[in-house]
């Protein structure tokens, strides 16, 4: 079975805020997702999003920043509540702010993967994982969140996050 986190940056005042909408618009865009992905407006993390919050909380060890900025890339935001006529099966809902985004883009632009990875290394690789290869996949992780981030608060855009299973 595959599950993902799947994230779609949106201008704010393109989306409703309403359980039954976003879900609506983000299995749209889902069915969307490669053509989205290559244009910029959608990131998605396969299964380990868990682990890679996981990275980035080794940031809390690094610095004492009291806004805790390395919460939001994966799951920051405010949870988006299921409306009482809400489809219980409809996927859990985050919503990220504009201003929140800027602070994810921020965190992402100038913390160090390699000191994440020197504090998490040991969280993050699991029996029988091979140590390049997983420190590969998360710099690839980092790189795309990077990225996706980055454009989004350029745009002004708020992010969306559904997980999908």
């Amino acid at each position: 079975m595959s599950i993902h986190l799947h994230l779609r940056a949106v201008a704010e005042s393109e989306i409703r805020d309403d359980h039954t909408w976003l879900a609506a618009f983000m299995s749209e865009a889902w069915d969307n997702h490669p053509d989205e992905y290559a244009a910029g407006i959608a990131d998605s993390i396969n299964k380990v999003w868990g682990t890679v919050n996981d990275l980035y909380a080794a940031a809390d060890v690094l610095d004492t920043d009291a806004d805790k900025p390395w919460t939001l890339p994966i799951y920051g935001g405010r949870p988006v509540p299921h409306s009482a006529d809400a489809d219980p099966s409809n996927p859990p809902l985050m919503f990220l702010e504009p201003p929140g985004v800027s602070q994810a883009a921020d965190f992402l632009a100038t913390v160090s993967f390699d000191q994440l990875w020197n504090v998490a290394e040991a969280k993050i690789i699991g029996p029988g994982w091979d140590e390049a290869q997983a420190r590969q996949e998360f710099l690839d992780y980092h790189r795309d969140l990077q990225g996706f981030y980055g454009r989004a608060a350029s745009a002004g855009h708020a992010v969306v996050k559904a997980v999908w299973a």
